[in-house]
């Protein structure tokens, strides 16, 4: 089995405190880190964008895993590429062309991810899978933190698998929203291989304990 990165998002996380509260997911034993990026526009909310990014840098290693929930994002790839994103994701439902922000994110040497979100069919990614590092499956509709998986949005995992498996093609599945201990075994089975956690991780008094959990939920899938 592919090893299972772990992602906590920072939405979750206790905005007075990032610095510390992103090393202490780091100490905890997370794999990347979460950054959803809203605009208010694409999604209800608004989060942050490139000068918490960029300030964020300096602080630590972890893989800056970051989520454009924003409409036209091939306006924003240099500048989120500048800021320090180590892989940088867009959604396919956003005004802009897939092909050219698949371009421009590489351009900067920079794994390119494309986001789906519930309501939208798992087959619309895989005319670019091969040029994808990661595809993100949203399961929950996205904007806000907290909210409950949907069960149906596992089955677009098994779909991508399969054709990532068919086709030749090494690229990482992602899950994002409601993904706990009790239901992360059942997307790692269905050949997700790295999990996104906000309140699971970041409200808990001991985000390594908490990351631990999830290793164990999934370690004999």
């Amino acid at each position: 089995m592919a090893k299972i990165l772990f992602s906590p998002s920072l939405l979750a996380a206790e905005y007075g405190h990032l610095a510390d509260e992103i090393a202490r997911v780091e100490k905890g034993g997370a794999d990347w880190l979460h950054l959803d990026v809203m605009d208010g526009q694409f999604v209800p909310n608004i989060s942050f964008g490139m000068p918490v990014i960029a300030g964020l840098r300096r602080y630590t290693k972890l893989f800056f895993d970051v989520h454009l929930m924003i409409k036209n994002p091939l306006r924003y790839i240099e500048g989120f590429a500048k800021a320090g994103a180590d892989g940088i994701t867009f959604h396919y439902e956003s005004d802009d062309n897939p092909d050219e922000i698949i371009a421009a994110i590489r351009s900067h040497n920079i794994p390119a991810a494309m986001s789906i979100s519930p309501d939208t069919p798992a087959e619309v990614v895989f005319p670019y899978m091969d040029r994808l590092g990661t595809v993100l499956i949203m399961t929950v509709y996205p904007g806000f933190g907290g909210q409950k998986l949907i069960p149906a949005t596992l089955d677009k995992i098994n779909a991508i698998r399969k054709y990532a498996d068919e086709h030749g093609l090494s690229v990482h599945i992602e899950v994002d929203g409601g993904i706990n201990t009790e239901n992360a075994a059942d997307a790692v089975a269905r050949g997700a291989d790295v999990l996104v956690a906000g309140n699971a991780v970041f409200t808990a008094p001991d985000a390594g304990a908490v990351i631990a959990a999830f290793r164990d939920a999934v370690a004999d899938v």
